[in-house]
């Protein structure tokens, strides 16, 4: 049985939040799954020791990537040409796309299951696939997203970080794909004065190498707590997981770190400033924080600015103890 799982959202949030779906089809024929996604979902780095994925296939098209080789009309004849060297048997497609049912059929795979066609419009992340897999497949998914990492990495990486258990180790992730979800360097520097009076610990600074993510970086080390905290922004996220799954607890900004680290297993406080409050509750070990006077969030609540440290450290007080 060889099966095809098409999940062409762009973002690393979107690929954990399918993780369960995934796992689930794999199960359910007791086979491993390739899955067909953008680069930019990250996939091959979080992905690598999931030992159900048999085989990550980078979908080359978008709105930003003019003349890629999936693009277009002889991007459509291309793609379908590779997934037919492939030979599967089953296909689900997580979009509405006639394009990719169309794909999945010039490439003969004979059994095709996906999302109805051309219903795009308020399509959930979530409910829309647990819909697609109880009508199909006649299966409840209700279980968290789990990231898998060989033992071996974290190990060295305990001792590489002189990961000491003794102490609080806290994941703080600052960076975030948006201006509008970078919450301000002072709401961290307050927030590690708070836990640092309160325990022994250790910070894991998680950042990418944008100029404004940098600035906030920057910030936080150029602090009395300098000594407390570890940059981890010349790592790759493959190499920045096992320093995750060897932490305590997590404070992320409505990020990839964030899911990364709810996906590892690690119970994750997420800072939401202007997302959707799905992407910050779809799993047990998610804690959502709201910005003072907000209830919810969403797409241009503008929250940033109203993220108290006290409300952070009340609730980081509630997991750790």
């Amino acid at each position: 049985m060889k099966i095809l799982i098409v999940q062409n959202k762009m973002g690393i949030g979107d690929m954990v939040i399918y993780l369960p779906f995934i796992d689930a089809i794999s199960k359910r024929f007791n086979a491993p799954v390739s899955i067909l996604v953008k680069e930019s979902s990250k996939a091959e780095q979080f992905l690598k020791d999931n030992k159900i994925i048999e085989k990550i296939i980078i979908l080359k098209q978008g709105n930003k990537l003019k003349g890629a080789e999936h693009q277009g009309v002889k991007g459509f004849f291309r793609l379908a040409k590779e997934l037919r060297e492939y030979n599967f048997d089953k296909i689900f497609i997580f979009n509405s796309s006639l394009r990719f049912n169309l794909i999945a059929r010039f490439a003969g795979i004979k059994d095709i299951y996906q999302y109805p066609l051309f219903d795009k419009k308020n399509q959930h992340v979530i409910d829309a696939p647990k819909k697609l897999l109880n009508k199909e497949l006649n299966l409840e998914v209700k279980n968290n997203p789990k990231i898998f990492i060989n033992d071996k990495f974290v190990l060295e990486a305990k001792s590489k970080f002189k990961i000491n258990k003794d102490e609080k180790n806290i994941l703080l992730g600052i960076g975030g794909s948006g201006q509008t979800k970078r919450i301000p360097a002072k709401t961290f520097i307050e927030l590690v004065r708070k836990i640092s009076s309160a325990h022994r610990c250790k910070f894991f600074l998680a950042t990418g190498k944008n100029h404004d993510e940098q600035k906030i970086l920057k910030e936080i080390l150029n602090t009395e707590f300098k000594d407390k905290c570890i940059p981890l922004d010349d790592l790759s996220i493959y190499e920045t997981l096992p320093v995750i799954k060897n932490c305590d607890i997590s404070i992320c900004n409505d990020s990839s770190f964030s899911h990364l680290s709810s996906g590892l297993g690690i119970k994750t406080i997420i800072l939401m400033a202007d997302t959707p409050l799905l992407y910050g509750n779809y799993s047990t070990l998610m804690y959502p924080v709201m910005p003072d006077g907000k209830s919810t969030v969403s797409h241009d609540t503008l929250g940033k600015d109203k993220i108290n440290p006290s409300k952070i450290f009340e609730q980081f007080t509630k997991i750790i103890d």
